[in-house]
């Protein structure tokens, strides 16, 4: 589950003397003149479209029993080795880097499907998912804004490891840490809305959608460590798409 605006000017020089001063205007680019014809130009320094920020954060926590391999003989494996886990919301693109489905969900009266690029990143207690980048399904006014979807609007991170106090405990804890941070710019028919209104229930649907993903995706964890463990190398996805 920020925006960097930037500044242009334009500017345009007579051909030939006499040359007028140019002058800079808040929010306006350069004004020249040519003997008896003036030009004008007017573009725009910054975007001035009002943006909101969306934060959710979320830890999901369980405990696993240990079989004959251990739990972190199996969260040490390679990328190249993991299980998709769920074919019908998660897709491999190589060996470190994952497409994913997530579920329809409501924003106000419109329907946005995030589709998120993620890379895996091997550690020795775990992995790190971190988001590539993000492209939105769902409404047509939500389709418009992957035009501005770019750069650092989104971002996410989750943190998976396993341990406990004692290594050779019979029972290790499996932890998921997960930040998503998200920000857009304000559609126009939403801008009457207060930015902290907008701001809160962005921050709602993300919670929301960790509350679900999360237990649903730590339970595919331990299914699949248990049929790892117990010798199934077949590596076949678990889920079925569903809640």
């Amino acid at each position: 589950m920020a925006l960097n605006n930037s500044m242009r000017f334009s500017s345009f020089s007579a051909p030939r003397k006499p040359r007028i001063p140019c002058f800079r205007s808040a929010g306006f680019g350069l004004f020249s003149s040519a003997r008896n014809t003036r030009k004008f130009s007017v573009s725009i320094l910054a975007d001035s479209t009002p943006k909101a920020r969306f934060v959710a954060r979320r830890s999901e926590s369980v405990s696993v029993q240990q079989l004959e391999r251990p739990l972190r003989e199996y969260m040490s494996l390679p990328a190249s080795q993991y299980s998709v886990l769920d074919a019908e919301r998660i897709e491999r693109v190589d060996d470190n880097t994952f497409r994913c489905y997530v579920y329809r969900i409501k924003f106000f009266s419109f329907e946005v499907c995030p589709v998120l690029l993620v890379r895996v990143e091997e550690q020795p207690n775990g992995c790190c998912i971190r988001l590539l980048s993000c492209k939105l399904e769902g409404s047509p006014i939500v389709v418009a804004q992957n035009e501005k979807f770019h750069g650092n609007a989104a971002s996410m991170v989750n943190q998976i490891s396993c341990g406990s106090e004692q290594s050779d405990s019979a029972v290790q804890k499996l932890t998921s840490d997960t930040v998503i941070e998200v920000t857009i710019d304000i559609p126009f028919p939403f801008q009457p809305i207060p930015v902290g209104v907008i701001e809160s229930t962005g921050t709602q649907v993300l919670e929301q959608i960790l509350r679900i993903m999360l237990p649903r995706f730590m339970t595919q964890l331990v299914k699949d460590y248990q049929a790892w463990a117990s010798g199934d190398t077949s590596r076949q996805p678990l889920g079925t798409g569903k809640i």
